[in-house]
């Protein structure tokens, strides 16, 4: 049974409890076989029968409805614990139209987020790229005015979604930002770019440890309507990192789904195996490990609870945020490593439930930020604070 003690904790309200009951017996349900064979037939399956259950509601905001970043965390906990595909398609549709939600003009809300809750549309976010991923200043992709419309050029590497989104929200420079060499953070906008738009293709489709749909993007002389720019010319940074304080903690979050399901087959392992006529329960050293990773995930679901409930709360999380993406991901590979070495050959048979945990949780530690760019931002945050 797994641990269900911190939906009791004072970071939630009873609603976000029984939001998490009632969609671990949807998922039980719904989800037995949600990969399937062909990851993007899955993936844009999934997307539909999350948005027909109700669930994909809960990622997007705009008409006036604020982003619960806890509701958001409890589902992708709780999906992430059930399969890692499910959680992938719930969160890309929240990151992928999260910028319109936070940001988007009443048209553009009403143009796109119904369809995103629906499940009719699939959305994406492309900020990588080529030599741009955790240094947004290097941004290369370029946007220029001509018209009613902007003509953009350039590429967009490992974006979700990519090859199966009906829109992309891309972030693109559209001015002298003012950093080194003339290029910085504050040149760049952000616009929905509608699949299918002429000079916008597909240039290559990534393959992943963990399969989901991903791809690199090229633009060239592809012209987007003004209408479809997120916010103002130059606030696009603003714009992503807006986006990203809001799904930087939920990748925290399901890194604890992925954790808490480990630690529910890890213990199933140590109760069952037998060995030198014990079962593994039975050694200290597995009940040193056992207890350490519950530990290990307990610390983690208070700083990423706490990151939510901060943030629900009208607060700036960058520093919050940053601390449970760390925490949650470096905890979640150890957690589920060691209930692989518990497994023993067992545990990297393809196909066990422990061996898929490992390669789905090792992107997770990259994507939205490197563990190492998330001590950068704790650093700078606290550097900040002591100058006040």
């Amino acid at each position: 049974m797994p641990d269900r003690d911190y939906l009791d904790w004072p970071f939630l309200e009873p609603r976000h409890r029984a939001l998490a009951l009632a969609l671990d017996a949807w998922a039980g349900a719904h989800l037995q076989d949600a990969h399937g064979s062909d990851v993007d037939t899955a993936c844009r399956a999934l997307v539909k029968e999350l948005g027909s259950g109700g669930w994909l509601h809960h990622a997007v905001g705009g008409a006036g409805r604020q982003v619960d970043t806890r509701a958001i965390c409890l589902i992708r906990e709780t999906l992430a614990r059930h399969a890692g595909l499910a959680d992938f398609a719930f969160a890309m549709q929240g990151l992928g139209s999260g910028a319109i939600s936070l940001f988007g003009t009443a048209q553009q809300q009403e143009t796109w987020l119904p369809r995103v809750a629906s499940g009719e549309a699939i959305a994406a976010f492309a900020l990588s790229e080529p030599q741009a991923g955790s240094d947004v200043a290097a941004m290369q992709c370029a946007a220029r005015p001509d018209g009613d419309s902007y003509v953009l050029d350039g590429e967009k590497t490992w974006i979700s979604n990519g090859g199966i989104a009906d829109f992309y929200v891309v972030f693109a420079r559209t001015g002298d930002g003012g950093g080194e060499g003339g290029r910085g953070s504050r040149g760049i906008s952000a616009f929905i770019v509608e699949a299918g738009l002429p000079g916008f293709e597909i240039a290559e489709r990534i393959e992943v440890i963990a399969p989901h749909p991903l791809a690199r993007l090229r633009f060239n002389s592809c012209r987007v309507p003004l209408a479809n720019r997120i916010g103002e010319e130059g606030q696009g940074f603003k714009v992503a990192m807006a986006t990203l304080d809001v799904f930087r903690t939920s990748v925290a979050a399901a890194s604890l789904g992925f954790a808490r399901r480990a630690l529910d087959e890890a213990l199933k392992r140590a109760r069952e195996r037998a060995m030198f006529g014990k079962t593994l329960a039975d050694f200290q050293l597995t009940q040193a490990k056992l207890a350490q990773m519950a530990t290990g995930i307990d610390a983690a679901a208070l700083l990423t609870y706490r990151a939510a409930w901060t943030r629900d709360g009208g607060k700036r999380v960058t520093k919050e945020a940053a601390m449970a993406k760390l925490t949650a991901t470096e905890t979640a590979q150890q957690v589920i490593d060691a209930a692989v070495q518990l497994f023993g050959g067992q545990g990297v048979v393809s196909g066990e439930t422990v061996e898929t945990l490992y390669r789905e949780i090792r992107a997770l530690r990259i994507y939205e930020g490197a563990s190492e760019v998330q001590l950068l931002i704790i650093a700078r945050e606290l550097l900040a604070q002591e100058g006040n």
